[in-house]
């Protein structure tokens, strides 16, 4: 039964009412099993009838539908053939017909479906979108040319490689002509279409160009580029726009011309230099001319950008090589565009958090400060004193003006700072420790003491002033000293209580990066023992700024309050026990509420983390008290299907757990284990290694619960599910090893045969390097435990059932040649002990294999004694400093790295391993009268003999 278009309808009107959305979101969910779902959306779409929300809402459902429901991990369909064919031939011509912000959606599942697809399995598109390209319909085109954006921008960040030339010269052959010829067309009928298609043109030029320059476009470069050139010095009243915020048209199109310019200035520069120069006059008299309006800043950001890669080439820096050229860039470029403007006060003061966004050191916008230092840090490269000299005469200017009158000049202190830290910064800051590399003609800490740190006490100046001072620190905090911090870092605590939104953002951030922040010796800035004194009322005050509204959505505005709260407990570690009580209240109310709509991927990532340092760290204490105020908002999220927090909660229940690792396993969690056993829950992506890491916890305190209630076999299907997918087939082991470490053998006795066959045929038809390196590392795993029943023979054995006799060509074709590879030493260290036990006890090596197989093995150890594996000394307690991206909601895994399941040595009592192979080989020796002797002088060669003797 297909869906019912009026009720789908209803049901997305319905999403977009906060008081119905949790309601009608789950109710889709379910409408979409039903047969060809995803057509009855498009219907929807493409329905005249229905309210353009609910139209747009119905485009995003569908591109989530496609993001969820197109392939599955190995690539095949999920839907049935018919829908998939019907989708194809309806998305284009829809999305030429619709509405841009519709357009805009819809772009981003022919991306998903393409990312799939093309082009092999949807070798006509090409021909689709050409063949709808129009002499006089500029609407048409440019629905034709934002689906052919949609999925050749897609090449953009690409790796070059055989198959993408392969699919990208598929698109030329039938494209580029036809493309060059539209856009050397010019209808001024109509003439913001037009803009509109030329800008669009201009994205596809970018697309097309973006890993090789394209034969049609080198033959034509000349004509191309003059064609751009024209557009740059284009102006007409009938393109202009009343609002200063906004680009219109033709500053946007001017923008995508600035950001192709700059392509081929970085990559085709041998064919685009003699073209050159025009450009670089006109982006100068753009830049020198402009207005300071909001609605310019993405142009001069962009013309900026080409100065920028235009200057990084030292022979057309030198033209810069002159101290009154670069006083004239200075004075005429880089200080009006890096002064700050009534439009930025407005944003510091209306819209904060965009502010600090955009403000941030390192941030990925395009603002006109950013592009202004990245023009000046490129010329510092080539004419470091020079531009040293000249910058620094400035900044004394703006320096003198501000002590004329600080009050009205305030914003001259602004420029002067922002000049000082444009040429005080050398190379890109990193995110653990700022800027590492500076210019040493200037000298940063003095600079800091005679004109920023009297800022971080006075309560006299400007908001903004002291949100550079704080943020100089941010930017400069490993050049700082230890005493210096010492000093500033109550300052920046004390400025939390600040009632500037910004200031106590950036006070926020920079106490979060101080604290990760160690010196060459390793020793923190800033020791445990100066933050646990402060710890209460500083979690108190994050807390109170984090949930001063009230709004789920405004709780999650401010991920940067969030990670500090985090890092705080990362500090302070088992002294947040003393506060645990509050800390934990506080994210539990958090939680209870932005469950009702998670927007911020950062935010709760960061609120989870937390959670899970205030598990580790708190917890093992009084692990009853954090299970029973946790389970019941975990339960509610898990209850409510919320599914950006499922993954998470999965982890914290698995940490939970392991803080409380005496006695039998808590009726809390012997109720869990059914439930995660659905296979619905599986369905999801995101869900699977995060369930794995909850039964990995559950299991091995829950044998006998699980053979009371008969659920061996559930977990084993899982893993049969999980091992017969590439993207999933190592959390299949990882279950896999801790069913086979928790259960006595016998309780598996009748799984094992298939469990082997499982994978003997994965290695048959769809063999991967990583899961070659699994099975090497699960037949080590088994053979090494022969104490367990399991060894060796036991495999060779189970092995024989499958198939007699497949273990030769396993053993000598895969194990054997690939041991090398294992990385991990845990890992290496268990195939020594494997391979000992192997060489000193197994049958089946002394009467089945002879000496071949006896003296591989004998070889395969002593190449991992060679380097024999060693203890990991790497900390469990790290988090790592790797921004975290934003995921897909309900289809992204993040791991918490508080929750992460520590690396378990198998065999802990053998520490010294060379020593203990030699122990053993000379116990076994004893053991059977002499064998291993015997078989040394008989089955290895003279090298091989005086090796392992070496070892004996």
């Amino acid at each position: 039964m297909t869906a019912d278009i009026q009720q789908v309808a209803q049901l997305l009107q319905a999403s977009l009412d906060p008081r119905q959305s949790r309601d009608a979101e789950v109710a889709l969910r379910q409408a979409e099993r039903q047969p060809k779902f995803s057509i009855t959306l498009l219907q929807v779409v493409a329905s005249d009838s229905h309210p353009q929300t609910t139209r747009l809402a119905s485009a995003l459902f569908f591109k989530n539908f496609v993001r969820r429901n197109w392939t599955d991990a190995e690539g095949a369909h999920k839907l049935p053939q018919d829908e998939v064919g019907l989708i194809k031939q309806q998305l284009v011509g829809l999305m030429i017909t619709v509405p841009p912000t519709i357009q805009a959606q819809l772009g981003d599942a022919v991306s998903v479906i393409a990312d799939s697809d093309f082009w092999e399995r949807w070798d006509t598109l090409v021909d689709d979108l050409v063949s709808r390209l129009s002499q006089d319909d500029p609407i048409v085109n440019n629905g034709v040319l934002q689906v052919a954006h949609s999925i050749f921008r897609r090449w953009r960040p690409l790796f070059r490689s055989d198959a993408l030339f392969t699919e990208i010269n598929h698109v030329l052959s039938k494209f580029s002509k036809p493309f060059l010829i539209l856009l050397q067309q010019h209808d001024a009928t109509s003439l913001k279409q037009w803009t509109r298609t030329l800008g669009l043109s201009m994205q596809l030029f970018y697309d097309l160009s973006c890993q090789d320059l394209p034969p049609d476009f080198e033959e034509n470069l000349s004509a191309i580029t003059g064609l751009l050139q024209k557009y740059i010095i284009y102006d007409n009243p009938i393109l202009h726009t009343d609002d200063d915020a906004e680009s219109g048209p033709l500053e946007s199109l001017k923008a995508d011309i600035f950001e192709a310019l700059v392509l081929y200035v970085q990559k085709y520069g041998d064919a685009f230099d003699p073209l050159l120069q025009p450009f670089i006059s006109s982006s100068w008299n753009l830049l020198t001319t402009i207005g300071a309006e909001t609605r310019y800043d993405l142009l001069v950001s962009r013309a900026l950008q080409f100065l920028t890669s235009v200057a990084s080439n030292r022979q057309h820096a030198e033209s810069f090589n002159n101290e009154a050229v670069l006083g004239d860039v200075v004075e005429k470029v880089i200080i009006p565009n890096l002064t700050l403007r009534d439009a930025d006060v407005e944003l510091f003061e209306d819209d904060p958090i965009e502010f600090i966004r955009r403000d941030l050191e390192g941030a990925d916008s395009d603002t006109r400060r950013r592009a202004t230092t990245d023009f000046l840090r490129t010329l510092m490269q080539h004419f470091e004193p020079l531009v040293t000299t000249v910058v620094s005469r400035y900044i004394n200017h703006f320096l003198a003006e501000y002590a004329k009158d600080g009050k009205s000049n305030w914003k001259a202190k602004d420029t002067a700072v922002y000049l000082f830290t444009a040429i005080a910064a050398k190379g890109a800051a990193t995110s653990s420790q700022g800027v590492t590399n500076t210019n040493s003609f200037v000298n940063i800490v003095e600079f800091f003491q005679s004109n920023e740190a009297a800022d971080l006490t006075s309560d006299e100046i400007e908001p903004l002033l002291k949100v550079d001072a704080i943020k100089f620190l941010y930017i400069f905090r490993s050049q700082m000293s230890r005493p210096i911090w010492q000093s500033a870092f109550p300052l920046l605590v004390k400025h939390l209580g600040a009632s500037n939104h910004v200031v106590y953002t950036y006070a926020a951030i920079a106490i979060e990066r101080i604290l990760s922040l160690t010196n060459a010796a390793g020793q923190t800035m800033i020791a445990q023992e100066d933050v646990v004194p402060l710890a209460k009322e500083l979690l108190q005050q994050l807390f109170k700024l984090i949930t001063r509204d009230s709004a789920p959505e405004k709780i999650q505005e401010n991920e940067f309050l969030m990670r500090c709260v985090m890092r705080v407990l990362l500090t302070i570690r088992d002294k947040v026990r003393v506060i645990s009580d509050m800390v934990l209240k506080n994210f539990v109310a958090i939680t209870m509420v932005i469950r009702h709509n998670p927007s911020n991927p950062r935010f709760y990532y960061y609120h989870f983390e937390g959670i899970g340092a205030l598990i580790r760290f708190a917890a093992p204490a009084d692990p009853e008290t954090f299970e029973s105020v946790l389970y019941n908002p975990f339960g509610d999220i898990l209850r409510s299907g919320v599914e950006e927090f499922m993954p998470y909660v999965f982890q914290l229940f698995a940490a939970l757990l392991e803080a409380n690792p005496s006695g039998a396993l808590p009726d809390t969690y012997k109720g869990l284990l059914g439930p995660l056993l659905t296979p619905t829950l599986w369905e999801q992506r995101g869900n699977i290694p995060a369930l794995v890491r909850l039964l990995s916890s559950i299991v091995p305190r829950g044998t006998d619960e699980i053979l009371k209630n008969n659920q061996i076999e559930p977990i084993l299907g899982i893993f049969q599910l999980l091992i017969a997918s590439k993207v999933n087939d190592v959390h299949g082991f990882d279950l896999l090893e801790i069913i086979l470490s928790s259960f006595q053998t016998s309780a598996l006795q009748n799984y094992y045969t298939q469990i082997v066959s499982l994978m003997l045929t994965r290695l048959s038809n769809s063999k991967t390097e990583s899961f070659t390196l699994r099975f090497i590392r699960f037949y080590y795993f088994v053979a090494a435990h022969d104490k367990k029943g399991l060894g060796a023979d036991f495999f060779i054995n189970i092995t024989d059932q499958v198939q007699q006799n497949v273990f030769t060509p396993i053993y000598t074709q895969i194990i054997i040649p690939d041991t090398q590879k294992l990385t991990r030493p845990v890992d290496r260290k268990t195939a020594v002990i494997a391979l000992t036990k192997t060489l000193s006890d197994s049958n089946s090596f002394v009467d089945r294999y002879g000496k071949r197989g006896w003296a591989l093995t004998c070889e395969a150890l002593l190449k991992l004694l060679v380097n024999p594996p060693l203890p990991s000394q790497t900390s469990d307690d790290v988090i790592p400093d790797a921004d975290v991206e934003d995921i897909g909601f309900g289809v992204g895994y993040t791991p918490l790295s508080t929750c992460r399941r520590p690396v378990r040595d198998p065999f802990p009592e053998v520490q010294d391993v060379k020593g203990w192979v030699g122990s053993y080989l000379k116990g076994a020796d004893e053991r059977h009268a002499g064998r291993v002797g015997r078989f040394v002088q008989d089955r290895l060669t003279p090298e091989g003999k005086e090796a392992l003797m070496a070892v004996m």
